[in-house]
């Protein structure tokens, strides 16, 4: 495969991130999850377990972040950070690369898997006069920042398409919708999944703009071949054939028996990995909609499942969550009932609470 300019500058953030050094040692392991932007789907998936550590009286924090890159990078590197989510073409370009380098392979050796998630949509938001993939040709297009997923999958499929830009932006999607619509650029990339907040929550004329259709045949190859429905956003009101890529939750291999951060963080992981099993009905009723298109079976290839995730699913783990406690009955006045009336009140209590 041909390198862009923006590829080649990625294997150097890559190789520079990846030596740097693993998991610093705690003895206490808060529970963290780094997402992405304020607009994008990641941070609603990470409220939504943060919504379920809650219901036993924990808190996983939800870091906003670039993107993909910076979260595998998070979950290598970053102290009391167990969980980030990424994009699985962010995940194969890894191995392709590690493939060569024997420090890369060491280096990334103990990031897992921890759920397989959702398809991501790839929305290239264009100009009305771009028609096409191909069309982005010669044409100035930001394609996300450097450490993001959707800096890489933009970077791959140009040039996996043989698409030479004018000008390859690194501008993050709430940067650019206002640089496109202001006629500074042609188009942007946002990998995200629908609806994506930033096309539901901004105004955009449909008679300047339009989320580009995804037809090349070796795109369609690569990635998975996809249909947006008419009406997913306001300025879209006809399907659009595009492609995706599978968002995945990543942790790290800790060890159960190792220091006390390591049992710790293992802890957790088991914990919130049993919350997701025992929960996945309520996330797909009551969290964000791509909960619904979740298949916890459909592991990428060429990574595993973490020894402590495969611990929490377990039919026979015990989780080490504390409910929260039940708040405080609030003073009453002396009941007034008959004796009967009390009674009956006492087995109600006993039985369903009062």
């Amino acid at each position: 495969m041909r390198h862009s300019k923006p590829l080649a500058r990625l294997t150097l953030v890559i190789v520079a991130a990846l030596g740097m050094a693993a998991p610093a040692s705690a003895q206490d392991a808060p529970m963290t999850i780094v997402t992405g932007s304020p607009t994008g789907t990641y941070i609603q998936i990470g409220r939504d377990l943060n919504g379920l550590m809650q219901q036993c009286g924990r808190d996983l924090e939800v870091v906003e972040s670039a993107g993909s890159l910076e979260n595998f990078l998070a979950v290598r590197q970053r102290p009391n950070t167990q969980f980030g989510i990424v994009q699985n073409d962010v995940l194969e370009y890894m191995q392709t690369f590690s493939g060569d380098d024997p420090g890369v392979a060491r280096a990334i050796a103990g990031v897992r898997i921890a759920f397989p998630l959702y398809e991501e949509e790839v929305h290239i938001l264009a100009r009305r006069d771009i028609a096409d993939f191909g069309g982005l040709a010669d044409k100035r297009v930001a394609i996300g920042v450097e450490d993001s997923g959707t800096f890489l999958t933009a970077s791959l499929m140009l040039s996996l398409a043989g698409i030479e830009l004018a000008e390859a932006l690194p501008i993050a999607p709430a940067d650019a919708l206002p640089q496109l619509e202001a006629g500074e650029i042609d188009a942007f990339f946002y990998i995200a999944g629908a609806p994506a907040a930033i096309y539901s929550e901004n105004d955009i004329d449909a008679e300047q703009f339009h989320l580009l259709p995804i037809q090349d045949a070796t795109l369609q190859a690569v990635y998975a071949p996809a249909t947006l429905p008419g009406g997913t956003y306001d300025f879209q009101p006809d399907p659009v054939e595009l492609v995706t890529v599978k968002a995945v939750l990543m942790t790290y291999e800790y060890d159960a028996r190792g220091n006390a951060y390591h049992q710790a963080s293992c802890r957790g992981v088991s914990d919130l990995s049993s919350l997701i099993l025992t929960n996945i009905d309520t996330l797909r009723e009551e969290g964000h909609p791509k909960w619904q298109s979740v298949d916890l079976g459909d592991i990428p290839t060429g990574w595993d499942i973490a020894a402590c995730v495969n611990r929490g699913i377990d039919p026979g783990y015990v989780s080490s969550c504390t409910p929260p406690a039940p708040e405080a009955p609030q003073p009453q006045a002396a009941p007034t009932d008959s004796e009967a009336n009390a009674a009956y009140r006492r087995s109600i209590c006993a039985a369903v609470g009062c």
